[in-house]
C-alpha cells in the first residue's frame, strides 16, 4: 500500500509538468508565429493613396507639421526672445487679422459689385429686345453671353490653376484638418478664384460665390502669413514673422470666418460656421481673433455700401450684398403654425439628403469625364452653360401671364435689371412671374421669394417649376471646371421649396409666404449641410429679424435628424470623393480591438546621431519619409536609445549648407554659430526643397553629419500596446504629423515604427484585418436597395 501510495504520488507530481509542457510549447509557437506576422506586416509599406483631387486636377499631398520642433535651435531661439519681441509677436497676430478683414471685405465688395454689372448688363439688353419683340435675337444673345462667360472661366481655371476649381470649402476644411496640397494657397490660385467664380456666377449658371468667398479669405491669410508669394516676387520681410504651420493654421481659420462674413454680411456666422465646419482646432485665443477679423469686414461693408446707396456703383444698386427684408416688425404664430413647420424640417431633410445623394453620383461621373483631359472639361461646362440658357428662358413661357397688382410698391411690370414683375413676353399692365425668379441673379431672386406681402404675387404651378430646375441646376452645374459654390443655390432651392409649401398650407397657418421661404431655405441648408448653430445666425444675419430664431432652430434641428439617417453632410462627402486623408472626429469601434503595433508598418529607416551623408542622401532618395528616428549606439551611450526625430527638410537643409565633419565626432556647442532659428523654419506652404537639388561631391559623401543639436528631443511617443483608438484621439487633438511608437520591453530596438495620418485611414487597416469591416462605426441609416443587374 505505501509503494502504491509513493508510485501514485510520483505520478501525481510528474503529471502537471507532463500536462504543462504541451501548453508551453504551443504558448511559445503561438508568440513566434504572432512575432513573425508582426514582422511581416511591418517590412510592408503603407498603401493607402498618397494623391487626392485638388479642385479638378489629382495632386500629391502631404500632412502639415503643428508639432513644435524643440532642437537645440529653437531652444536658443526661444531663451533669446525679450518682452519686446514676444509683444511684437502678439501684435502681428493682431494686425494680419486687421489686414485679413480689410482685403478679404474689398475683394467681397468687388465680386458683387462685378457680378451684379456683368450680370445686370446682359439681363437690361435682354430685356430690351423682348419689349421689342425680338425673341429669337433675345435669346441668342443670353445664350451666347452666358456661353462665352462660361467659357472663359473655364479656360482660365483649366489652363493656369486647376486647384481654383469647385467651392475650396473641402480644401479649406482638409487643410485645417491638416492636409497640406500644392498650390491651393498660391497668388495664382487666388486671382483666377476671383475672375473666374465673378465669370461663372455672372453666367446664371445655379451656383454661388460663398463656397469661392471662403477659399479666396484663406488664401489671402495664407499668403500674409507667409509674407508674400516667393515664385511672383510679391514679399515683404516685416510680415515675414510667422515660420511655422501653426500659426499659418490660425490665419486661415480667421480667413476662412472672414470669407463667409464677406459673402452674406454675417460676421458672426462666419465666426460660427468656420468653428462648427471647417476647424479642426480651436481655442479661445483663436476666438478672439476670429472674431476681431469678421468684425473688421462687416465694417468695410457698410462702409462701401454706403457709398452704393448713394448710386455710385452703378447697376448694383441695393443688391448683392444681401440684407433680405422679410417680415414686418410684427410676426404673431401661434401653435397651429408648428405643424407645418414640422413638416417642411422633415421634408428638408429628406430632399436634402437625396441632394447630397444625387450629387455624390454626379461627381463622380464628372470625375470620370474630366480624367480624359482639359478638352472634355471644357465641353462638359459649356454644355451645362447652353442648357442653362435654354431653361431659363424657355421655362418662362410656360408660365401665364398675370395682371399687375394694384397696390404694389414698385413698378409693375419692371423694365431694367431686377425687380419682381419681370414683363417677358406679356402685354402691358401683366407680368410672368416665372422671369421674375429666372431672369435675375440669385440674390434678386432670393429677394423675391422672401420678401414680404407678396402672398399672390406667385403661382402655385410656377413656385413648383422653379423648385425642380433650381434643385437638377444647382447638382449638374456644381462640379465643372470653374469656382462653383453651393450655399446660394441651396438657399434659392430651399425658398422656392419653403414658398411652396407655404402656398399649399395657405389660410391654415398666420405664417405668410416669405416667411415659409426662409424656413424653407433653413430646412435645406440644414438637410445638405448638417450645420445648426452658424446656419441659424446667418440666416437670422440675412434676415435682420430675431422673431425667426425659435421656428429657425426647430427648423434646422429637425431636418438635420432626418438627413443624417440617409447620409453625411456634403462637404464630407466630397471630401472623401476627393480622395483626401481626413482624420475624423469619431473613433471606429475597431480601433479598440486593435494597438498602435498592431497597424504600423514599415519599412522603418533608422539614423544615427553621427550620419555618414552618402547613406542620409541614400535613404532620402529612396523613400518618402517625411520624419526619421535618431538613435544613440554605443560608444555613445551604454545602449540604443532613441534621441528624437529629425525632419526631411532639415536634412535637406544640412546637406545644403555642406557643414560636414571629416570624422564621427559630435559638433558640441560650434554648431549654434553656424546656424540660425530662421535656417531650419519652413519656407511657406508645399515650397520646399527637393533632395534631387543637392550636389554633392564624392568627397563629400563620404563625410559626416552630426544630427543631435537639430533633432527634435521630444517628439510624441506611445507605447506598442497602446490602443489605436486613443493614439487617434491624440493624433488629431494635438495635431500632429509624425507618433513614434516604442517597445514595451526595453531591451529590444529603442523604436518599433512611426505613425502618421494614413496610418489611421479605414482603407489601410482594413486592409490588414479585412475580418474588421463589420465592426465599422455607422449611423442608424435608412439604406436604398441595391439594383441588381441581370446577366
Amino acid at each position: 500500500m505505501a509503494v502504491s501510495s509513493g508510485l501514485t504520488s510520483a505520478e501525481d507530481e510528474e503529471s502537471p509538468a507532463v500536462m504543462e509542457e504541451p501548453l508551453l510549447l504551443r504558448y511559445q509557437q503561438q508568440r513566434q508565429q504572432e512575432s513573425t506576422r508582426l514582422r511581416l506586416r511591418r517590412s510592408q509599406s503603407n498603401t493607402s493613396s498618397q494623391v487626392a483631387i485638388v479642385g479638378s486636377d489629382l495632386c500629391p499631398i502631404e500632412s502639415l507639421d503643428y508639432e513644435i520642433i524643440e532642437n537645440d535651435f529653437f531652444r536658443q531661439d526661444w531663451r533669446s526672445r525679450g518682452k519686446t519681441q514676444i509683444f511684437q509677436y502678439i501684435l502681428m497676430k493682431w494686425i494680419f487679422c486687421f489686414l485679413i478683414g480689410v482685403i478679404v471685405g474689398l475683394l467681397g465688395f468687388f465680386n458683387n459689385l462685378a457680378v451684379e454689372n456683368i450680370a445686370g448688363i446682359k439681363f437690361v439688353v435682354t430685356s430690351n429686345m423682348m419689349l421689342a419683340r425680338k425673341y429669337t435675337l433675345a435669346f441668342l444673345v443670353f445664350a451666347s453671353s452666358n456661353f462665352g462667360l462660361t467659357l472663359f472661366a473655364c479656360l482660365i481655371t483649366a489652363f493656369i490653376a486647376p486647384e481654383a476649381a469647385g467651392s475650396g470649402i473641402p480644401e479649406v476644411k482638409a487643410y485645417l484638418n491638416g492636409v497640406d496640397a500644392p498650390a491651393i494657397f498660391s497668388l495664382r490660385t487666388l486671382l483666377i478664384k476671383i475672375v473666374g467664380s465673378i465669370c461663372a456666377v455672372s453666367s446664371s449658371l445655379n451656383i454661388g460665390k460663398a463656397g469661392p468667398m471662403v477659399h479666396t479669405g484663406a488664401i489671402v491669410a495664407a499668403i500674409i502669413g507667409e509674407g508674400g508669394s516667393n515664385k511672383f516676387g510679391f514679399t515683404w520681410k516685416w510680415l515675414r514673422v510667422f515660420n511655422n504651420d501653426r500659426d499659418r493654421r490660425d490665419l486661415v481659420t480667421c480667413g476662412s470666418a472672414a470669407g463667409i462674413a464677406a459673402a452674406f454680411r454675417a460676421p458672426v456666422g462666419g465666426l460660427l460656421f468656420a468653428l462648427e465646419e471647417l476647424a479642426s482646432w480651436w481655442r479661445s485665443a483663436l476666438l478672439w481673433r476670429a472674431f476681431f477679423t469678421t468684425a473688421v469686414v462687416a465694417i468695410v461693408l457698410r462702409a462701401l455700401i454706403d457709398v452704393c446707396l448713394r448710386g455710385e456703383c452703378g447697376l448694383f444698386g441695393k443688391g448683392g450684398l444681401i440684407m433680405f427684408d422679410v417680415t414686418s416688425a410684427n410676426i404673431s404664430y401661434h401653435l397651429r403654425d408648428v405643424p407645418p413647420v414640422l413638416l417642411l424640417g422633415v421634408i428638408g431633410g429628406i430632399v436634402g439628403s437625396s441632394y447630397n445623394l444625387l450629387l455624390n453620383k454626379i461627381l463622380r461621373f464628372y470625375n470620370m469625364i474630366n480624367e480624359k483631359g482639359i478638352a472634355y472639361k471644357i465641353i462638359l461646362a459649356c454644355s451645362i452653360s447652353i442648357f442653362t440658357s435654354c431653361l431659363l428662358f424657355g421655362l418662362p413661357w410656360l408660365a401665364y401671364c398675370r395682371p399687375c397688382p394694384s397696390d404694389t410698391s414698385e413698378p409693375c411690370p419692371t423694365i431694367g435689371r431686377s425687380g419682381n414683375y419681370k414683363k417677358f413676353q406679356c402685354q402691358p399692365g401683366h407680368y410672368n412671374d416665372l422671369a421674375s425668379l429666372f431672369f435675375n441673379t440669385n440674390d434678386d431672386a432670393i429677394k423675391n421669394l422672401f420678401s414680404k406681402n407678396t402672398d399672390s404675387e406667385f403661382h402655385l404651378a410656377s413656385m413648383f417649376i422653379f423648385f425642380v430646375t433650381c434643385y437638377f441646376l444647382s447638382i449638374f452645374s456644381y462640379g465643372i471646371v470653374a469656382p462653383a459654390g453651393l450655399f446660394v443655390p441651396v438657399i434659392v432651392t430651399g425658398a422656392a421649396y419653403g414658398r411652396f409649401v407655404g402656398m399649399l398650407v395657405g389660410s391654415n397657418s398666420n405664417l405668410n409666404h416669405g416667411l415659409f421661404a426662409v424656413l424653407g431655405s433653413a430646412s435645406l441648408l440644414g438637410g445638405t449641410m448638417r450645420t445648426t448653430v452658424s446656419l441659424c445666425v446667418i440666416i437670422l444675419e440675412l434676415t435682420n429679424n430675431l422673431l425667426l430664431l425659435p421656428l429657425s432652430m426647430l427648423v434646422l434641428l429637425i431636418s438635420k435628424t432626418v438627413a443624417d439617417a440617409f447620409n453625411g453632410n456634403i462637404y464630407d462627402l466630397i471630401v472623401a470623393l476627393k480622395g483626401f486623408p481626413y482624420l475624423e472626429s469619431h473613433v471606429e469601434p475597431y480601433m479598440r480591438q486593435l494597438t498602435v503595433g498592431d497597424v504600423v508598418t514599415g519599412p522603418l529607416r533608422i539614423f544615427h546621431g553621427t550620419e555618414k551623408v552618402s547613406n542620409i542622401v541614400h535613404i532620402l532618395k529612396t523613400t518618402r519619409h517625411n520624419g526619421f528616428p535618431v538613435v544613440d549606439e554605443p560608444p555613445f551611450s551604454v545602449s540604443p536609445v532613441l534621441f528624437g526625430l529629425i525632419l526631411r527638410a532639415h536634412l535637406i537643409t544640412l546637406l545644403k549648407t555642406k557643414i560636414f565633419l571629416r570624422t564621427p565626432a559630435p559638433v558640441g556647442s560650434d554648431a549654434s554659430t553656424q546656424f540660425s532659428a530662421d535656417d531650419f523654419s519652413k519656407k511657406g506652404l508645399s515650397l520646399g526643397d527637393k533632395i534631387e537639388d543637392v550636389d554633392l561631391s564624392e568627397e563629400e559623401m563620404e563625410m559626416f553629419i552630426d544630427l543631435h543639436p537639430f533633432t527634435n528631443t521630444s517628439p510624441y511617443t506611445v507605447v506598442e500596446t497602446l490602443s489605436l483608438a486613443k493614439a487617434l484621439i491624440l493624433f488629431r487633438q494635438v495635431g500632429l504629423r509624425h507618433l513614434l511608437v516604442i517597445p514595451k520591453i526595453s531591451d529590444r530596438v529603442p523604436v518599433v515604427g512611426i505613425l502618421t495620418r494614413h496610418d489611421f485611414m479605414p482603407e489601410h487597416i482594413l486592409n490588414l484585418y479585412p475580418h474588421l469591416v463589420t465592426s465599422r462605426w455607422e449611423r442608424l441609416r435608412f439604406q436604398l436597395p441595391q439594383s441588381h443587374k441581370l446577366i
